[in-house]
């Protein structure tokens, strides 16, 4: 059975690939792997925050209030640039799964993110406030590290996971619906996810230890794990 990760790359075809990679300055091989590194990362915070029976619990209850929202309206909503609301279910099927999550999930986002480059303001702030909901204060972090790792640089690793977050929620909604995860399953699929990125290691396990299990808010340092691997982008330059 797919965890979260397979799920969501399943989703992101050559088309959006190139797309993310039109906005970011990259080629489609930079992009692809950049995505790569992202989406555990985001997993891995998510199974954090449901690793606790409140956090799985309020995480179940935002997915399960808006299921069946329309993936390819929302991929072309967020990857084509379109700004069309309503027909389609692209921005208001997406707009009406932000809502759950923020509301379900508790608290505000730490930071407000902007617009991914070339993409739609409510999209990109939309991102943003979901990713501070799973990152909280290591958002920062999550930032540095991953634009260490990818070699995008922080602010532009930021875009990047707000563009990638709706696509992520609304995958784990579908996959919630469909399996009946309930609150349990949830927290169990998510870890499971994140322990055996751990257990893998390379950059994508060092990342999550780097970004999920510092204290405070201080740089990340990931320099031995990159002049062991190199950077994701500059690998795919050799």
């Amino acid at each position: 059975m797919s965890g979260l990760v397979d799920a969501v790359l399943a989703q992101i075809g050559d088309d959006e690939v190139g797309a993310i990679a039109q906005r970011f300055g990259m080629s489609p091989g930079q992009a692809q792997a950049a995505i790569e590194q992202t989406l555990p990362l985001m997993v891995g915070a998510m199974a954090r925050n449901a690793s606790t029976p409140d956090g799985a619990e309020a995480l179940h209850t935002a997915l399960g209030d808006h299921v069946g929202n329309d993936l390819g309206g929302l991929l072309g909503g967020l990857l084509g640039g379109g700004a069309a609301s309503g027909g389609g279910g692209g921005l208001g099927s997406l707009g009406s799964l932000a809502e759950a999550v923020l509301g379900g999930m508790g608290g505000g986002a730490s930071q407000s993110a902007a617009a991914a480059p070339g993409g739609n303001d409510m999209l990109g702030g939309i991102g943003g406030a979901i990713l501070g909901h799973i990152f909280g204060n290591k958002r920062g972090q999550a930032e540095q590290g991953l634009g260490q790792t990818t070699g995008l640089g922080g602010a532009n690793a930021g875009q990047l996971m707000a563009v990638l977050a709706p696509i992520v929620m609304a995958v784990l909604a579908r996959m919630n619906q469909q399996r009946g995860l309930g609150p349990g399953g949830l927290s169990d699929m998510l870890g499971n996810e994140t322990r055996r990125t751990r257990e893998a290691g390379g950059i994508g396990g060092g990342l999550l230890g780097a970004v999920l299990d510092r204290d405070g808010d201080g740089d990340v340092d990931l320099s031995d794990l990159l002049n062991v691997g190199g950077s994701v982008i500059a690998a795919t330059r050799r």
